[in-house]
């Protein structure tokens, strides 16, 4: 089992840029695919980025494409979102989870979430 906790969220200005990050601790963290996923109010959770174990495969939905990127450093178990160009459609809770498969973009297939950090874009 893995425990995952997301910090780096707030308010910021259209065009701005925040970095989330999430922490696990418990299993050995090399072993998931991590994800990121937000909800905004009235709508479903969806997918925002994946990266594989290694970090070495990334993928990104359409709307965030060349404004966010995701990384992942081992040895200090955390991914990390980074979110240039934000935009206020943006606007969201965002979720990190884990995965016992390696690189997989659906939600059902996600084993361990996140408590959530709520990033707010004013336009």
């Amino acid at each position: 089992q893995v425990q995952l906790v997301e910090s780096g969220g707030g308010l910021v200005q259209a065009g701005g840029s925040l970095r989330l990050s999430c922490a696990a601790s418990g299993q050995t963290f090399s072993r998931y695919g991590m994800g990121w996923f937000r909800q905004a109010p009235g709508k479903e959770r969806e997918l925002v980025a994946v990266i594989s174990r290694s970090g070495a495969s990334t993928y990104y939905v359409d709307s965030v494409k060349g404004r966010f990127t995701i990384s992942r450093d081992n040895a200090k178990n955390t991914v990390y979102l980074q979110m240039n160009g934000l935009k206020p459609e943006d606007t969201a809770v965002y979720y990190c989870a884990a995965s016992e498969s390696s690189f997989v973009t659906s939600k059902i297939l996600y084993d361990y979430w996140g408590q959530g950090t709520q990033v707010t874009v004013s336009s």
